[in-house]
């Protein structure tokens, strides 16, 4: 990133989408709803154009794509995946990645159980 460009930040919030992840059999048989939060740090387009900027339809499409793909046990794994492929966008200083199970199974109530994972751009120094 240059330092004479400020940053922005770009955030997608409730994407819904339907996964098999989870530690239990039933959860990757059956599958269920899960709900990714996303925020990206980047540098601020060079002008009002969408091609100087990151794309936040990219962004959503990469975390349902990179979601669904594949089964893990841990949402921490599903939000380091995602995570790391929103940052291939070389514009991408840190992605943070909320993944959120709201139908988890638990021993008492809950409302939620989420996951976030937060990955800075090697050498970026975590600029925020």
């Amino acid at each position: 990133m240059t330092a004479d460009r400020s940053r922005c930040i770009v955030e997608v919030s409730g994407l819904k989408l339907f996964a098999h992840h989870g530690v239990l059999a039933a959860e990757q048989e059956t599958g269920q709803e899960f709900v990714i939060d996303i925020r990206l740090l980047v540098q601020e387009p060079r002008d009002d154009d969408i091609g100087s900027a990151v794309d936040y339809a990219w962004a959503a499409s990469e975390a349902a794509r990179v979601a669904t793909a594949s089964r893990h046990d841990l949402i921490e794994t599903v939000a380091r995946e995602i995570a790391k492929a929103l940052l291939t966008d070389g514009r991408v200083a840190s992605a943070s990645v909320k993944v959120s199970k709201p139908d988890a199974p638990m021993p008492v109530p809950v409302g939620d159980v989420s996951v976030t994972v937060t990955i800075d751009r090697p050498g970026d120094g975590g600029q925020r």
